[in-house]
């Protein structure tokens, strides 16, 4: 999806700010070209400033993103993905697995749900960076409880993991 998107602005670092801080986010155009996170409306000011561009550049890029059919429908479907609990884990008593990989290798997500559930350990979240999106994607399994050290061992041999890091 982003190399779709990238095509429309690339020639415009600002806007290319702006469509990224909407994509990440997953920030939605209304039919009536407001953006909204949820249900709730942010103003083109404040894309702006977290974009580090003009309000003008913004609402520029919404009209151009919007007159693209396939971009049209997209950005109208867009949600945001939650809470993302991988920072709060050591507060609520969860541990996290940071694993990174080929991220065009199937079976990574698979081979490691496998393993914690051999050990009965139930996950809470599994948050995947956008290979897009993200130069060095990892995969963040948030866990109810603590892990043992065997688990960070086993899912080093999953085919396609380059390291996994207890966080």
């Amino acid at each position: 999806m982003w190399s779709k998107v990238y095509e429309k602005v690339k020639r415009y670092p600002a806007k290319v700010r702006v469509a990224r801080l909407l994509v990440e986010n997953g920030l939605r155009i209304a039919d009536d070209g407001k953006i909204y996170c949820g249900p709730i409306h942010i103003p083109d000011a404040k894309i702006a400033k977290a974009a580090n561009a003009d309000r003008r550049i913004v609402r520029n890029t919404v009209e151009l993103l919007m007159k693209d059919e396939k971009l049209s429908r997209i950005f109208r479907a867009l949600k945001p993905a939650g809470p993302n609990l991988a920072d709060a884990a050591p507060y609520l008593g969860f541990d996290v697995i940071e694993i990174y990989a080929d991220p065009n290798r199937p079976g990574i997500v698979a081979g490691a749900s496998s393993i914690i559930a051999e050990l009965g350990i139930s996950i809470r979240q599994v948050i995947a960076d956008d290979p897009e999106l993200v130069p060095e994607p990892k995969l963040q399994i948030v866990v109810n409880g603590r892990v043992p050290g065997e688990v960070i061992e086993k899912m080093r041999r999953i085919r396609g993991v380059k390291s996994v890091t207890l966080k």
